[in-house]
């Protein structure tokens, strides 16, 4: 969930289509109202846990405390296509497209990898972090001023009223993160 620069909670969702240009992947968005499936994601170890050495954050099946500066991969739970990032331009902000990247099987490449950054020793659920693409150093970021609309996007548009997510240069509002849902494992 993010507040994306308004009095609004966004979350991050992705759903079984694809983005009409770029690179033609799945699509990545924010909504405001989930009322499906679509904005659950499972936090994993990194696409290549021994290049990322010690900053990984867990271990398949292994419920660990998420390290502020470390690596992880999120994976969309309905289609299990990872958070992925890459140098191409988002389709509305034309920053850097954000999309679901695999085969539906959990599996990528390095595009798929996140820097948690905080200003605690752990990621806490009460608490906002930005998530940085571990290549290209981009923020992960939504906007309540750029969304799918009518005008943008077609009269029969699927993501109709929901906020473009991209990566961005700064480390700022429209990149705060929090956990809102999912299932806590405390020791």
């Amino acid at each position: 969930e993010t507040s994306a620069a308004s009095k609004s909670s966004y979350f991050l969702n992705s759903e079984s289509k694809n983005l009409g240009s770029g690179s033609g992947q799945q699509i990545v968005t924010a909504i405001e109202n989930p009322t499906t499936l679509n904005a659950l994601w499972w936090v994993r170890e990194p696409n290549d846990p021994d290049s990322r050495g010690s900053a990984a954050a867990c271990s398949e099946g292994t419920a660990t405390p998420i390290q502020c500066g470390q690596i992880i991969r999120l994976t969309h739970l309905e289609t299990m296509r990872n958070l992925h990032s890459h140098n191409m331009k988002s389709p509305l902000s034309r920053q850097q497209e954000v999309s679901g990247y695999g085969q539906g099987d959990g599996k990528g490449d390095n595009g798929d990898d996140w820097k948690v950054v905080c200003s605690s020793k752990y990621w806490r659920r009460e608490s906002r972090v930005h998530l940085q693409h571990a290549d290209s150093g981009k923020f992960l970021g939504a906007s309540s001023t750029v969304k799918f609309t009518h005008q943008n996007c077609g009269h029969n548009c699927p993501i109709l009223n929901h906020a473009e997510v991209f990566g961005r240069s700064s480390q700022d509002q429209y990149g705060q993160w929090s956990v809102e849902a999912g299932v806590y494992i405390h020791h």
